[in-house]
């Protein structure tokens, strides 16, 4: 009898919070706070953008950049990741696989993976591949080349670096 006293009040406190809780809850963002969100994620894709067009001059000693293999950062697939590459023999992440390209291919110094450099990369890359399914397997027969039928596939400004398109 002495437990069903103790427990009682203490479950009709809970409900209660959780109810009242429930009640005055907002919603998670509102309308102003998603366009501030999304305004400062388009700017990283921007300097995503810009870096992978060799904005960075410590990820490039030979004149190469991103976007000289990967345009409109076509085959880096980073929607497959983490996946097995057979160069490093392991599975790898994203970010490890973009350091590989940098110090190899472009003989460049390698992004801290954790860095807004890298960051900024990311953005872009998964701006991109946005909403395109996971097909593991071979990069050539993974997903199929982004149509970017005007401007960078975003909005942007001209940025002076190459040639942009819009």
């Amino acid at each position: 009898m002495m437990k069903n006293i103790t427990i009682k009040p203490i479950v009709s406190i809970a409900l209660l919070s959780l109810c009242v809780g429930s009640v005055f809850a907002r919603e998670p963002f509102t309308a102003q706070e998603l366009e501030a969100q999304n305004k400062a994620r388009l700017k990283l894709v921007e300097q995503g953008y810009n870096e992978w067009h060799g904005s960075n001059p410590t990820m490039s000693a030979n004149g190469l950049a991103c976007g000289n293999c990967h345009p409109d950062a076509a085959a880096s697939n980073p929607q497959t990741f983490p996946k097995w590459n057979s160069s490093m023999n392991k599975v790898v992440s994203w970010p490890t696989m973009s350091n590989w390209c940098i110090t190899n291919v472009q003989a460049g110094k390698a992004l801290n993976p954790d860095g807004d450099d890298m960051l900024a990369l990311q953005a872009y890359a998964f701006q991109m591949h946005n909403g395109r399914p996971i097909q593991p397997g071979l990069a050539t027969a993974q997903t199929k080349p982004i149509a970017v039928t005007y401007g960078k596939g975003f909005p942007s400004k001209p940025s002076g670096i190459g040639q942009d398109t819009k």
